[in-house]
């Protein structure tokens, strides 16, 4: 049995739903999540093709700046060669490989040992794949939650993201969304090795992919509180596998750098990220209030407050306990920590169930006036293009 706030009973079929025995198939052929994953793949597509227009018209090759932007190169670098590389710019300023988690550059090796791809071929072919997979995960929850309209919404507003360009990068966003949106999953259907082991896995694959693990533990100990602890032993297994990936990792560079419970945090701190309670962020707002900035910056501060809006929208919702922890986390790690303020944002794209209100009023709007709808997501498509585009060939700033 389990807690109807941890592990919730699937969304009642709506007329037309076709049930949750089969999937229903609409009448023009494809059944609905066929349906999601098509319109999210057409919103990445155009996304990636308004970007090499751009690419084109700035005399740039759009294929090295999808797989070569930014961390994709150090990821690459991770992939042929293993760790080792850092670049020194000052005594309070060094960037060592040993700050990128293992499981995307391993991926990476592994498909160009087995294929004939270049690094970067391989990946794009990663991230692309890993999207689509989460794009699934993603459609399963919202669809288990509050039935296929809703879902297939919520896979495309997850596309049209205005950070949403990095889910066509070699970048590990789409990765840690895999992992993040099936270990979920898997916890709302009371699957709990499958939860743990994605859940270390998803550690394994980022920094903050740590969220998905605290949302594991949360789930798990809320269930082993109301049963007092007579629980099944795939419960505990799969708690005790959800921290395995991330501690693993933190340890295992802590012990390369001879502090094994302070190394990897001090390798993060010298590239200018810690987690320092906010004070790094709010000295950057208000920098930009007094001062003014490049686009990127005040662009960031707003998905960011938009972010802390959703998230209190989700809670408002009522929202299952493991969804709302895993964003809560993502949340406060991306405005508790400093440097790289502009990459904020791009953190807060495995935090999906933060768009749950907005997919759900989104269906409601188009239920009642259609053309609304269009207008909203045609708005939303336009930005997420052409700022995506922005972020990659014209700001010249880290992703």
């Amino acid at each position: 049995m389990t807690h109807a706030s941890t592990l919730p009973a699937p969304a009642a079929p709506k007329p037309g739903d076709g049930g949750h025995g089969r999937p229903a198939r609409p009448a023009h052929g494809l059944p609905p999540l066929a349906q999601a994953l098509a319109l999210f793949a057409t919103a990445r597509l155009v996304g990636v093709l308004v970007l090499a227009g751009t690419a084109w018209v700035g005399g740039k090759h759009p294929l090295a700046l999808l797989g070569r932007s930014w961390d994709s190169l150090w990821y690459l670098g991770i992939a042929a060669h293993g760790y080792g590389r850092t670049q020194y710019f000052r005594s309070t300023v060094v960037h060592s490989d040993l700050a990128f988690f293992p499981l995307y550059p391993g991926l990476i090796r592994a498909v160009t040992t087995l294929t004939a791809l270049s690094g970067g071929a391989a990946g794009l072919l990663v991230a692309w794949t890993a999207a689509a997979v989460a794009a699934c995960g993603i459609y399963a929850i919202g669809a288990r939650l509050h039935g296929r309209a809703v879902a297939t919404v919520l896979v495309l507003l997850w596309g049209l993201l205005p950070h949403s360009i990095v889910l066509s990068l070699a970048y590990t966003e789409p990765v840690l969304t895999a992992f993040a949106a099936w270990s979920l999953y898997a916890v709302l259907t009371g699957r709990w090795l499958w939860a743990g082991t994605l859940a270390a896995l998803a550690g394994m694959s980022r920094p903050n992919g740590l969220a998905v693990a605290a949302a594991v533990l949360a789930a798990a100990a809320c269930e082993v509180w109301r049963r007092r602890g007579r629980v099944s032993h795939r419960l505990w297994t799969g708690a005790a596998l959800a921290p395995v990936g991330w501690g693993g990792y933190v340890l295992w560079v802590g012990r390369r750098e001879g502090d094994p419970l302070g190394g990897y945090f001090e390798v993060q701190r010298l590239w200018g990220s810690r987690f320092d309670f906010g004070a790094g962020s709010l000295r950057f707002v208000q920098h930009l209030l007094t001062h003014g900035d490049r686009f990127v910056f005040p662009m960031t501060m707003v998905v960011v407050a938009a972010a802390v809006l959703l998230y209190a929208l989700l809670i408002a919702d009522r929202a299952p306990l493991p969804l709302l922890v895993h964003s809560g986390v993502l949340l406060l790690i991306a405005l508790g920590g400093s440097g790289f303020f502009e990459c904020k944002p791009r953190f807060l794209l495995p935090a999906f169930p933060l768009l749950l209100p907005l997919a759900r009023a989104l269906v409601r709007t188009a239920r009642a006036r259609p053309w609304h709808a269009v207008l909203v997501v045609g708005a939303l498509a336009g930005l997420s293009f052409s700022y995506g585009a922005y972020l990659v060939v014209i700001a010249h700033t880290p992703l």
